[in-house]
């Protein structure tokens, strides 16, 4: 079918809004619980599990949809998603408890894990010109950091006006304009092959492998790395990666196709992106938290502070989308991860001194970096892989992104504990205080963990930026012989 261009831009503003709804729901609660924990009268441990339910069930089902959509119909799976999301955000407004809230936030996760493979896979076959297609998929891929930066700006004021469950109620007018402004402009389209019989015991295997994987890398912290409950995570996670496995390989028509990671292209791709964003995660969820203790800002001005992000990561993104077809993929992608880690070696200036500027630049040049090569990461993937297979190659590469978050947030998030004890120890080993007033005791000891909580912090922002540089090298895989571009389209 062929589209008007007006009709196609149209597309993806409306898939942007739909990936901006869906992950501006997840850091926007994150704000609210606060609030949560006070109105239920809960611990903060039991409120945790509002999120962990979430980002469980969102991992579980986007391999089941992807490969779904490619069948009944990207744009009826992407609706159903949509609709279903809305559902669940207007029972999750109502919800009377702890229990109620949990049940409806899976129903939300569960419909907004439709959202991102069907989006990219509409994308992918709305855009069939490669430099159009690129420049698509670069501004689409911004709206996942927008939401991020929109989310204590939006939230902050929201949630202090309205209360926790205006943050469930503002879904509703974004979405029913998202619904209608899809029902419009996407048609419908699937894929030339059809499933004719269902991997479900692939996508049970699938589910339960990261069920337990990403649970144990979500509360790992508060239960241990080596404790005898994240000891059995790590187990049945390995079991049943290996019955997959084993599915998968024999299956006719697998829910994963194995073959995408003989493509070193697809490998070099789902690397980066996994790198990018454990390192990007791991290492962004830190800076609200350190720009509220150190230097004492409120939800609000932090959002401000992040605003800039936002900004010179569309910018970044336009300009790298500007470069496809003049400058090989795999140089873009180098350059544009090198210069996030940059970024990130550029907070190794701030203390408890810094002003806003002092955040505001070393978080733009990482935008900037992360924006640069934003297409060209989106689009390697789905360049590589036959067009039946944009849904489920999506998929892969949502569910590479996810577990690079939770891993980021799980490894940084303890590096920074370990490195705040073990800094702790060593300095108190070696200071001497030559005065016996318990208040000078006191006020030395303050130091000494306010020393130790600075150095904490600039060791995750070195250790982040080596493991950028480290994807920075990977890029080199990141080099397709030739796009398939020519994608068919079968419309209802």
């Amino acid at each position: 079918m062929v589209k008007s261009d007006n009709l196609k831009w149209w597309i993806l503003v409306t898939v942007i809004i739909g990936t901006f709804l869906g992950r501006l729901d997840q850091t926007i609660v994150s704000l609210a619980l606060p609030k949560i924990i006070s109105d239920f009268g809960i611990t903060v441990t039991a409120a945790g599990w509002i999120g962990t339910a979430y980002i469980l069930a969102n991992a579980v089902f986007v391999p089941v949809w992807g490969k779904l959509g490619d069948t009944l119909g990207r744009k009826k799976i992407y609706m159903i998603g949509f609709s279903v999301f809305i559902v669940g955000s207007i029972l999750s407004a109502l919800a009377w408890n702890l229990s109620s809230l949990i049940v409806f936030r899976v129903i939300q996760a569960i419909a907004g894990s439709a959202d991102y493979p069907k989006a990219m896979a509409i994308i992918a076959v709305t855009f069939r010109e490669g430099k159009e297609r690129a420049q698509a998929l670069g501004l689409w891929s911004v709206s996942f950091a927008a939401a991020a930066v929109f989310g204590p700006l939006i939230g902050g004021p929201l949630i202090d006006t309205f209360g926790w469950r205006s943050v469930f109620w503002i879904n509703l007018p974004v979405g029913i304009l998202g619904i209608i402004m899809a029902t419009i402009f996407i048609n419908e389209s699937t894929s030339e092959k059809k499933t004719v019989k269902f991997d479900w015991w692939g996508a049970i295997t699938l589910g339960m492998a990261l069920s337990s994987l990403v649970l144990v890398l979500d509360k790992g912290i508060d239960w241990g790395w080596t404790s005898p409950i994240a000891l059995l995570l790590y187990a049945i996670t390995i079991m049943f990666l290996l019955i997959f496995y084993r599915i998968e390989k024999n299956h006719p028509e697998p829910i994963v196709d194995l073959k995408f990671f003989k493509n070193i292209v697809f490998v070099g791709s789902i690397l980066n992106n996994f790198i990018v964003f454990m390192a990007l995660m791991g290492a962004i969820f830190l800076i609200p938290v350190f720009v509220a203790t150190f230097l004492g800002y409120n939800a609000t001005q932090t959002g401000y502070i992040f605003l800039p992000m936002a900004f010179f990561m569309v910018i970044a993104s336009f300009i790298g989308s500007r470069l496809t077809g003049k400058v090989k993929s795999h140089i873009v992608i180098t350059i544009s991860t090198v210069i996030a880690g940059i970024g990130l070696l550029s907070f190794l200036a701030i203390d408890p001194r810094s002003g806003p500027l002092d955040i505001i630049i070393p978080m733009s040049i990482m935008a900037f970096g992360l924006g640069f090569a934003m297409s060209q990461r989106t689009n390697a993937i789905a360049s590589v892989v036959e067009p039946h297979e944009i849904g489920i190659a999506s998929s892969v590469l949502a569910l590479a992104r996810n577990i690079a978050g939770a891993f980021g947030i799980a490894l940084f998030g303890t590096i920074l504990q370990n490195k705040i004890t073990s800094t702790v120890l060593e300095t108190a080993k070696n200071s001497v205080i030559h005065v016996t007033s318990s208040a000078v005791y006191a006020q030395g000891a303050s130091l000494i963990i306010f020393h130790s909580y600075i150095v904490a912090y600039h060791t995750v922002f070195v250790t982040a930026a080596m493991v950028l540089f480290a994807g920075a090298i990977m890029s080199f895989m990141i080099h397709p012989k030739k796009e398939k571009l020519d994608v068919q389209v079968h419309v209802e």
